[in-house]
């Protein structure tokens, strides 16, 4: 008989808003994608579609990292995590105001995840204070 695996995962609000952050960028980028799928006229790819897969990969790289600062425990390893948060949120929010210059309908959407991230970092200052 083989022994369950525990996938317990917490239920931090900060967890939860990270998943949130996520699922909105990979909305946002796939509403983007569309519109930079075409080829410029002179046959090359346009530069913003890199800054759509940015947001994803920054905002699927925060809730791993929570987890691993949560589990550690020392306090300079918690600190890594948290050093590593901070980088992601900070990019993650220079990658929006970089798309929100762009010609775009999905534009319009990034201001929501800039709003999600300001809540974010409230959350993670509260957080650090915790751990």
């Amino acid at each position: 008989m083989l022994p369950k695996a525990h996938t317990h995962f917490p239920q931090t609000a900060i967890y939860k808003k990270a998943q949130e952050i996520f699922a909105l960028s990979r909305n946002i980028s796939q509403y983007f994608i569309h519109d930079f799928s075409a080829l410029n006229e002179d046959g090359t790819e346009q530069e913003h579609i890199y800054f759509t897969g940015d947001i994803v990969q920054q905002s699927v790289s925060l809730a791993p990292q929570i987890l691993k600062a949560e589990q550690q425990a020392f306090s300079e390893s918690k600190e890594k995590h948290i050093a590593s948060i901070t980088r992601l949120t900070n990019a993650l929010y220079r990658n929006c105001e970089r798309l929100e210059r762009t010609h775009s309908n999905g534009k319009d959407f990034l201001p929501i995840l800039r709003k999600e991230l300001k809540k974010f970092r409230k959350l993670q200052r509260n957080w650090m204070l915790t751990l």
